[in-house]
């Protein structure tokens, strides 16, 4: 979790592949501890050919029954095929904007969101942003993003940066 924290979290991320991944692990946490899908994550790589979107886009039910039997992902049919429909989605997204950076970093005209919490503030659940963002995304066919995932999610790829005051990892 530290290495994580301090080489990831809340760095600002433009490439869609690492985009496409993150969605894909924080809509899998829902329910579950973060550190339970980090551990999880080399053989969701594995699973998941790379977090190939374009290939994962194509998988068919013989595919998503061979997941659900994987002991290293988690095993739900629901985020399973959440999977396959986000791909989808985001393809589309891509189509329509170029890139799915650039529709995500849309929603903050390309700058983080910057919060410097004290340490013990506690963080929100959600925002207006994560409520709009994840509304968005359900509009385009997206599953499993809801407000508190999408909050979750703009953190993870540093759309909003909530580092606490004097932590190491800011730069």
């Amino acid at each position: 979790m530290i290495a994580y924290h301090d080489t990831e979290w809340g760095r600002p991320s433009h490439e869609d592949e690492y985009l496409f991944e993150l969605l894909v692990l924080e809509g899998a946490q829902a329910g579950l501890s973060w550190s339970t899908v980090l551990n999880k994550r080399e053989n969701y790589r594995r699973a998941l050919d790379g977090f190939d979107y374009i290939r994962i886009a194509r998988y068919d039910q013989a595919k998503l029954d061979a997941l659900r039997e994987d002991a290293g992902i988690v095993r739900n049919r629901l985020k399973i095929s959440s999977t396959v429909k986000n791909a989808r989605a985001f393809l589309a997204v891509q189509e329509e904007c170029g890139t799915f950076d650039a529709y995500l970093w849309d929603w903050v005209n390309g700058t983080p969101v910057v919060h410097r919490r004290r340490p013990g503030e506690p963080l929100p659940a959600s925002t207006e942003l994560s409520d709009r963002v994840s509304k968005d995304l359900k509009r385009r066919g997206f599953t499993f993003v809801g407000t508190t995932i999408i909050y979750s999610y703009l953190q993870a790829v540093g759309v909003v940066d909530d580092h606490m005051r004097g932590c190491l990892a800011v730069k």
